[in-house]
């Protein structure tokens, strides 16, 4: 067994407290768009009166969100948008986000675009063929042997689902850089019709995009300014609750929509435990050992679901609450965001345990093991 693989139902094998055998994170960089508004500015905007939506809208721990909202028509109020507008929004404002984004992670780990060898984006907010990946190859001048990869439709748990891949492929190209980008442009995503089912996704959501730099092998993997080693991915599904969260056709609207089940924050904190047991098993690690927390910031419920039933402090929790309050939910790149915030601390230390944490549409917890 590697510590790739996806099962730890035998004991780990001694290399999990090798950090320096494992594919490792060497930068990270994150975009959001230049336009961001407060909880109350949107309502404003929407002019949403129904104090039972406003309630959600400033109950929900959020300050502000970076979105790009609909033009105004003749008589200030925002114009509907088509699925054609909508999917031509998710193209160019995840285009833009991604190039900036991934552009600050080259920067963060001292890399050209040259140097990238494997490019994996991951999207749920539209659909384009060719994706992302092709794009940016050609955007940033990447070389176009650079092998590539497009994980589409995930949701938000895809980072976690995408970095276990980008690591397998860093693992099996020691040396080589591979870079994962999430690109979510929920503002592409969103149906504005008043009713309670769009309001709790539009109180919620924000865009952005986070890109990941990870390399395999080359040492002690201890070189300065270097990030955590992955060292263990795991997945837990929860079949009964498959229709918990998901984005599907809305006949009503003529457009794709969220819906997430009143339910999401209890499922997902109610399996948090197991899902971290399987990830922990053959470690001889405790939930005790674990120093740094990197956690979907999901909603306030959900956090604060999470926390409850893994027994984690408020101040585990501190980056994501922190990316919630400045961005909202930023879908599968949110947990990057709070990584990054984790890193700018520099508080962690060479034999630091870590989780990274991500819930998602299936429904599913994906979490990763790192060690410093």
């Amino acid at each position: 067994m590697t510590v790739l693989d996806r099962a730890p139902d035998q004991s780990a094998p001694r290399a999990v407290f090798r950090p320096g055998a494992h594919p490792r994170i060497r930068g990270v960089g994150t975009a959001v768009p230049p336009t961001s508004y407060t909880q109350q500015e949107l309502l404003e905007e929407f002019r949403i009166t129904d104090r039972r939506i406003r309630s959600v809208f400033r109950n929900s721990a959020i300050e502000r969100r970076s979105l790009t909202l609909p033009p105004c028509g003749p008589d200030g109020t925002r114009v509907p948008e088509s699925q054609g507008e909508l999917l031509a929004k998710h193209l160019s404002g995840g285009m833009s986000l991604a190039r900036d984004a991934v552009e600050a992670c080259l920067r963060d780990c001292g890399a050209d675009p040259a140097d990238v060898a494997h490019l994996c984006c991951v999207t749920s907010t539209g659909f384009l063929t060719p994706g992302f990946s092709a794009l940016l190859i050609k955007k940033l001048g990447l070389s176009r042997h650079c092998s590539r990869l497009d994980v589409v439709g995930m949701g938000c748990n895809a980072g976690l689902n995408a970095l276990a891949s980008v690591a397998g492929w860093a693992h099996a190209h020691p040396g080589r850089l591979a870079l994962m980008v999430c690109v979510e442009v929920c503002s592409a995503a969103y149906v504005f019709d008043g009713t309670m089912r769009t309001s709790v996704v539009n109180s919620l959501f924000g865009d952005g995009a986070a890109a990941v730099a990870v390399t395999g092998g080359g040492g002690d993997g201890r070189s300065p300014g270097s990030g955590p080693a992955l060292l263990r991915f795991s997945s837990c599904l929860i079949p009964e609750a498959i229709d918990a969260m998901r984005y599907d056709w809305d006949e009503d609207h003529g457009k794709f929509s969220f819906a997430l089940d009143p339910e999401v924050p209890y499922v997902v904190g109610a399996h948090a435990e197991t899902a971290l047991a399987r990830l922990l098993d053959g470690t001889g690690l405790r939930t005790s050992d674990v120093a740094h927390w990197v956690i979907h910031s999901g909603g306030k419920k959900v956090v604060d679901s999470v926390r409850a039933n893994l027994g984690l402090t408020r101040r585990d929790v501190r980056h994501t609450t922190g990316v919630l309050r400045d961005h909202g939910n930023l879908s599968s790149g949110s947990f990057l965001f709070s990584y990054q915030r984790l890193a700018a601390e520099a508080c962690a230390r060479v034999g630091d345990r870590g989780v990274f944490m991500t819930m998602g549409p299936g429904s599913t917890i994906e979490m990763a093991l790192v060690g410093w």
